[in-house]
């Protein structure tokens, strides 16, 4: 692993698998589940170009890699937290297959051109700007609140991004989920795949999967659920084979 310097109030975490590990700090919003199941879920294409919206640290752009040989690209609005990014696909050696970007979604057509990109993989922020609570720091901030991109904005921009027949994947919260659908009816992205995701059998579910078609057919499939914890508060199976791997490949 290539040596980096890891800033003040920075630590190195371990992501679990392909001994990966990523820059993370207390002062800014950090990774959760929601980036691992994505990064598992989206359809991902074994070669050609992938990009990852609102890509924070990165993490999902470095766990891609484990599965594909495509070139793979994370956009991320805020310069530190880019930085981080950059400095964690270095540190795992990754800078001949994965770049980060720094700037506006929005904006990167501009650079880019029309359909560049063979899939889209989105982390959004979740909530409406009208909500919550904005008293904590501006990186948290930023990374839960639609301060900088609304839904329909990346909606939009995955539209003009993606080449025809490219999928985005998308993790997002439930409760959003009719919004979600129309925003990418009206942009020319069918919806596909949806699998919901349950903190324990017979719990609400709290987080949604979505993968969808540039100009494709209507024709969605509804996954099973995936279910986090069993009645033991442990894992399920699939989680754990998410986050470690196959038990048969476990060491």
């Amino acid at each position: 692993m290539n040596k980096v310097w890891v800033k003040d109030k920075e630590r190195v975490d371990d992501l679990l698998t392909h001994d990966l590990q990523i820059i993370q700090s207390d002062e800014v919003f950090s990774f959760s589940m929601d980036a691992v199941l994505l990064a598992r879920f989206a359809s991902i294409p074994k070669s050609g170009k992938v990009l990852d919206l609102c890509t924070g640290n990165g993490v999902i752009p470095i766990l891609l890699s484990t599965r594909t040989k495509a070139v793979i690209e994370g956009i991320e609005i805020q310069p530190r937290v880019a930085d981080m990014a950059r400095r964690s696909v270095d540190m795992n050696r990754l800078g001949d297959q994965v770049m980060i970007r720094e700037g506006d979604l929005r904006e990167l057509v501009k650079e880019t051109g029309h359909g560049a990109y063979d899939a889209i993989t989105v982390n959004p922020p979740y909530m409406p700007l009208t909500s919550g609570d904005l008293k904590m720091n501006m990186h948290q901030a930023i990374a839960r609140h639609e301060i900088h991109c609304s839904l329909e904005e990346v909606i939009a921009a995955s539209m003009r991004l993606l080449r025809t027949g490219g999928k985005i994947s998308m993790v997002h919260k439930p409760q959003r989920l009719g919004e979600i659908v129309t925003l990418l009816r009206q942009y020319r992205l069918e919806p596909k795949v949806i699998r919901f995701v349950h903190p324990r059998a017979g719990a609400e579910a709290n987080m949604v999967l979505i993968e969808a078609l540039r100009d494709g057919k209507p024709d969605v499939r509804i996954l099973p659920p995936l279910i986090v914890y069993g009645d033991d508060g442990v894992y399920c199976q699939e989680l754990m084979d998410i986050y470690y791997g196959p038990k048969e490949g476990r060491t």
